[in-house]
């Protein structure tokens, strides 16, 4: 089936964006979209967010909490 659906530019060029990044068709990643909506599937986590990992010569010693982690991190 054939429809036409007007997408905002600034919304159409991060989705051209998305596409050529993920190696993929603008209506590739549109079908994709569509199906997870329709099959009710939630988002997929978002690739490149990785917590910070930091190694411990002793895990679960460390008490912290969020008065701690200002201490230990410089926050601005």
């Amino acid at each position: 089936m054939r429809t036409t659906v007007d997408i905002p530019d600034p919304v159409y060029r991060r989705l051209k964006t998305r596409a050529a990044s993920e190696g993929s068709s603008v209506r590739a990643l549109i079908l994709r979209g569509v199906e997870q909506l329709v099959q009710g599937k939630s988002q997929p986590a978002r690739d490149g967010f990785f917590p910070p990992l930091v190694p411990s010569k002793r895990p679960g010693s460390l008490r912290i909490d969020n008065a701690r982690i200002y201490d230990i991190i410089g926050f601005p």
